[in-house]
Order: structure tokens, then sequence, then C-alpha cells
């Protein structure tokens, strides 16, 4: 977990969320973020002038290893609103990459005529 909290225990938040994520609710471009969503980073250089406090702590705990995006939110102490605004920008800027969750072999979730099966369902209801 990191040492560097964003927040008081007195007082609460230091930094609004709404500041942090610059009024954002959804991350940009097209990175879909999953709570099992694995996140890596990127060998690349320095971060850019764009990577503010919030985004250098964030890559800081990326970069110690390949984590589920639910694990960061727990040790970065972020909503996961914020989290997944921060994770698309840092994706954006080629920091990090954003790996949808692996599904297991004949998951019933990828099956297609299952899932026209239940569609047709739907539809009868």
């Amino acid at each position: 977990m990191s040492d560097e909290h964003w927040y008081e225990d007195e007082t609460g938040s230091m930094v609004r969320p709404y500041t942090v994520t610059r009024g954002r609710t959804r991350p940009a471009g097209a990175h879909p973020i999953d709570l099992m969503s694995r996140v890596t980073a990127l060998d690349t250089d320095v971060p850019g002038p764009d990577v503010d406090h919030a985004r250098a702590a964030l890559l800081d705990l990326i970069r110690r290893g390949p984590r589920p995006v639910v694990e960061l939110a727990a040790d970065a102490d972020l909503p996961l609103t914020v989290l997944r605004v921060l994770l698309g920008d840092l994706a954006e800027a080629g920091l990090i990459r954003v790996d949808e969750p692996r599904r297991p072999a004949g998951d019933p979730a990828t099956d297609p005529r299952l899932l026209q099966e239940i569609v047709r369902l739907l539809r009868e209801i």
C-alpha cells in the first residue's frame, strides 16, 4: 500500500475527486476498464508534463507489478470511478496497458449460441 494518502483521517479528502479527474466521470478514449481488467505499466521514459501527482502516484503503484483494477482501487484508496478516469488517462498517454479479463475456455458467457437463446427467450417475455 502507498505511504502517500490523498486524505486526512480526521477531515476527509484533501482533494475532491472532481478535481482529480478534472470534472470527468468516465475514462477518456475507448479503454474498457472492468473490475477484473489487468493493468500493466509499459516500459516508457519518465512521464510527461500531463502526469500530475495523482496520476504519478497511481503509476508508481502499477509499476510494482501487474494487477487487477479492483486491487489498485484498494491500494490507492480511491473510488472506482476516479480510478477508471485516471487509468484511462494513463492508457491514453501510453504509460499503461489495460487488458480485458481472461475468460476460461468454454465459459458460457462467451458461447454465441447460448447468448442468442437468452435473447430469444427474453423477447418472448
